[in-house]
């Protein structure tokens, strides 16, 4: 009996599509699609695009997330493709106690250490001495305003293009500079290169603003004393600054005050994420402008920090295996295929400038 009424079911009830059936069907305004290939769990769409790459991905993000996917953009081969991967990604609420917890113990690490900076204790008990302590303020405040800038930066903009991102995780270490600096993780995909480019510019370019103007200040406050046998680095930024803020002669070196100091710092920080490597800001900013040759610029700088670290800095090797250890490639955004405009390219250009004189071979 019930097999009877089968073919009338089938009418009344259309058997339900494979999903690339589907998926291929919400394609159709927007991709011509050739040929079909399933990767793993991914269901990949071989073509090309019939509108522009944003106008595609703004419309097929919604009606593939309806359906469970997450769409990518790529180039393959002379072909574009449309990547469904399975699954959204739903980022639960981040809790912001941790963060403000994290920068009252980042305060208090900084002001210990700049009051050692400042003022080195002659006894045990000068250690505790409150008097001393407040004078670790002043590079405290210096240090975390130009890294929280700089973080801000990142998460202000990230925010703009729609990327769900953490507040600031700042990073207390009870000695050296009271810090490992901080940083903000990213909870959700980057849509584009645009957005990748600005998310990965933004923090340097605002840690930047800040630490001149306070290196200025510092080397104003610095004082002038005979050159000892050795001296940390210096940028050509730091230089430039020096030699008109604190002129001095070739007999003669500047005993940074603790705002310079943490200027210094603050401005070589700048110089290490502008590296055109993996996940830093350089590696962000790199891959947004050069695509597949970023690749051969990273792996190149990877091997320059290799002979910095032989022949100048042994420190460089730390910064090598770093980079070994997380990657030294970049991963694409969701939308791999929309480039850069002009006015970030020019960006880009300044951002290289940046690097270039900001740079330490020798830090320390």
């Amino acid at each position: 009996m019930y097999r009877s009424l089968l073919p009338f079911i089938r009418l009344l009830v259309p058997e339900f599509p494979d999903p690339a059936e589907r998926l291929q069907h919400l394609l159709a305004d927007v991709f011509y699609t050739e040929f079909v290939r399933h990767e793993d769990n991914a269901i990949l769409f071989y073509g090309h695009l019939g509108v522009d790459p944003d106008e595609a991905f703004k419309r097929l993000r919604p009606r593939f997330e309806r359906e469970g996917f997450t769409p990518m953009l790529r180039r393959f081969q002379g072909y574009e493709v449309v990547v469904a991967l399975p699954g959204v990604i739903h980022p639960r609420p981040a809790n912001p106690i941790i963060n403000v917890l994290l920068f009252i113990a980042t305060v208090f690490t900084t002001v210990w250490a700049g009051s050692f900076l400042a003022a080195p204790p002659r006894t045990a008990m000068d250690v505790f001495d409150p008097i001393r302590l407040l004078q670790g303020i002043p590079f405290a405040a210096a240090l975390l305003l130009i890294l929280g800038v700089h973080e801000l930066g990142h998460f202000f903009v990230a925010r703009y293009h729609g990327v769900n991102v953490t507040l600031p995780y700042f990073i207390p270490v009870p000695f050296g500079l009271g810090t490992f600096g901080a940083f903000i993780q990213l909870r959700s995909p980057v849509e584009n290169r645009k957005a990748l480019f600005d998310v990965g510019i933004a923090g340097p370019l605002a840690g930047f603003l800040v630490a001149v103007p306070l290196m200025i200040i510092g080397l104003w406050l610095s004082d002038v004393v005979p050159r000892p046998p050795r001296t940390m680095g210096s940028s050509l930024l730091v230089r430039w600054l020096a030699d008109v803020v604190r002129p001095h002669g070739p007999g003669e070196a500047l005993r940074l005050h603790p705002v310079a100091l943490a200027a210094y710092i603050g401005l070589w920080v700048t110089a290490m994420n502008l590296l055109p490597v993996g996940q830093l800001d350089g590696g962000h900013v790199a891959y947004s402008a050069l695509g597949s040759a970023f690749r051969y610029v990273a792996i190149g700088m990877l091997i320059l920090m290799l002979v910095l670290g032989w022949q100048v800095w042994q420190g460089w090797f730390i910064w090598a295996a770093f980079v070994a250890f997380t990657g030294v490639d970049h991963p694409p955004p969701l939308n791999d295929l929309t480039p850069l405009d002009l006015k970030r390219y020019i960006l880009f250009a300044l951002a290289v400038g940046l690097f270039i004189i900001t740079f330490v071979p020798r830090p320390f």
